[in-house]
Order: C-alpha cells, then structure tokens, then sequence
C-alpha cells in the first residue's frame, strides 16, 4: 500500500509544478540545489519521503545539460531515501528527437536518456507527446504518454471552424493528424518536406491535398528553430491559403525562432507550457499559450489512486 502522495519539481518548470499541485490542492515539497565552484551540483530533499508516492516533475529546457543530471540526482536522492515509488514526471523529454540511428557512428540519445532516468531510480514515468510513440519500448518501466489533442480542440472548437482545413507540417506528422480531423470533422493536407543535412534547414517541396481559399490549421509536436513551421506557413499562403495557424505541443523555439515567426505568414502560433517561455511572450505576439497542468494534475491523482488514466483520452486512443 502506497502512502501519502507528495510532488517535487526539479529547477526547470517550478511555475507548471506549481499550477498542478493548485488544481491538485497539494503542497510543493521543497528540496535544495546546490552548485559548487567546480560546476558540481548538489540536491537535497527537505522533507520526509520515506514509504512515499512521489512525483518528480522536470522538463527539458535550457539548460537541458543542467536539467538532467538535476533529475537523476533527485531520483537517485528519493530512492536512498525509502521513497515507496517515484514517478518521472517529464512534459517534454529530452533529446527526443534522437531515436533512432539514421546515420552512421552516432547515439540514440533518447534511449540513453530513459536508461539514465531508469537507473537513477525512476519506477514509471510520466510524459507528454513524444516525438514517436515507439520511444515507449526504450523504458522498461511503465510508461503513461498524455496526449494535448482535446486540449488544442476545445480551444478551437470555440472558434468559427468554417472553411478550414488540418495540415501536417512534414509527412512524418501525418499519422497524428486524424485525431485532429476526427474531433473537429475537418478535411487533412499534407506538406511534403526535405531536410538538408544535419541542419535545421528544411524546404517545403508538394502538397498532398487543396488548401486554394482555406483557414489552414498546422499541426506537429515540435516548434524548434521555427524553418519546418514558418515556410510551411509560407508555403501554404502560395498555395492559396486564406490564413495560416498553427498548433504546436512542445515550444522548444530555439536560435532566431521568434523572428522567423515574427516575419513569416503565420497568423497564430498555439502552443502549452510543456516549456518554459518566460520573456519570449513578450517578444512574439502571435503565440498563444494552453495550459497542459490540468491534465497532468488528473493523471497524477489517477496514478496514485491506481485508477486508470485512459478515461482523459476522450474519445482517442493512446
């Protein structure tokens, strides 16, 4: 038998830890980091864990280095000290783009980043959108993977959904597409893309589906440099698009990002919290932000209570 239910947030997203222990009505346990002059980091928990249910909450963010040797400390720290289970709450995981080995002499990042959390003490995981569903046989723990679909669609659906139409950003999107397209009763597009060598260099080349006098609705789990989702946005204006958005899981908006937004045919760039965005707000009026928090919080309690977490699905599949 478990027992009390206590959540710890790592440095990197202390304001979402906080949002969901609000909805939770729980309080944040405290813990202490400590960074050395030689760069060395310690951590240490401030309340008692022993024999209990705990939840780590941690994304990955800048600094992603710092992030995670931060989360492998915390949960080596939790089971040392008689934690009954500890939980790796990660809204976006790191280095998940790296998974699988396309190239020669290279590392699936990804793989050794859920063997690192493993080993460091994790004994389930908690997560949001990865990049690829296979990613979940690199755990040999359970792993439970939200989804913000319904998140996204009730924010549209009080939207004038006329004339519009679901694009995927890059093939590779395609196939989480129809979850879109289901929910709103909407017809699909898809970009076809090529990506120049290890850059983020990407050029839209066909269209796959007629865009000619329609609201386009772009959607991928990723927005990092902004080069895949703003030529698409340009992409599609030349197609004869009316307008262009954008519905993205993950704001990584990394480099020049916000410029390229700022200048392309973007109309709206939707996004959650999975991320940190701090001053970028500021800085580009065209994003908006959803909270994520709440679905989190239910599938927490729903995880300590041993109650199944397939009910915040809806009517999707995981």
């Amino acid at each position: 038998m478990l027992g009390s239910l206590k959540i710890i947030s790592g440095s990197s997203h202390k304001e979402f830890a906080e949002e969901i222990c609000n909805h939770m009505a729980v309080e944040l346990s405290e813990i202490e980091t400590v960074r050395f002059s030689n760069e060395n980091l310690l951590v240490r928990i401030l309340d008692n864990v022993r024999e209990t249910d705990i939840f780590v909450i941690q994304t990955s963010c800048p600094p992603v280095s710092d992030g995670i040797i931060e989360t492998c400390l915390l949960l080596d720290a939790l089971k040392h000290s008689s934690a009954a289970r500890v939980t790796a709450v990660i809204p976006y995981f790191p280095y998940v783009r790296s998974d699988k080995k396309d190239q020669p002499r290279i590392s699936i990042a990804a793989k050794m980043m859920a063997n690192m959390f493993q080993v460091a003490g994790a004994d389930k995981f908690l997560l949001m959108e990865l990049h690829s569903h296979q990613i979940q046989g690199f755990f040999h723990v359970p792993v439970d993977q939200l989804l913000a679909v319904d998140v996204f669609c009730d924010y549209l659906r009080k939207q004038d959904l006329d004339n519009h139409i679901i694009v995927a950003a890059d093939v590779g999107e395609a196939k989480h597409l129809g979850r879109y397209a289901n929910r709103l009763n909407l017809p699909m597009a898809i970009i076809d893309k090529r990506r120049i060598g290890n850059t983020d260099t990407v050029v839209p080349t066909h269209l796959i589906g007629d865009v000619t006098g329609m609201n386009c609705l772009l959607i991928d789990d990723e927005i990092a440099s902004g080069g895949t989702l703003c030529k698409a946005a340009d992409f599609l204006k030349e197609k004869g698009a009316n307008s262009v958005r954008a519905a993205v899981v993950h704001p990584v908006l990394s480099g020049n990002a916000l410029d390229k937004i700022n200048t392309s045919s973007l109309d709206e760039l939707i996004v959650t919290n999975t991320i940190p965005l701090g001053d970028k707000l500021e800085q580009c009026k065209k994003i908006t932000v959803l909270s994520v928090a709440p679905l989190f919080a239910k599938a927490i309690q729903r995880i300590h209570n041993g109650d199944s977490i397939s009910v915040l699905f809806g009517s999707g599949s995981q």
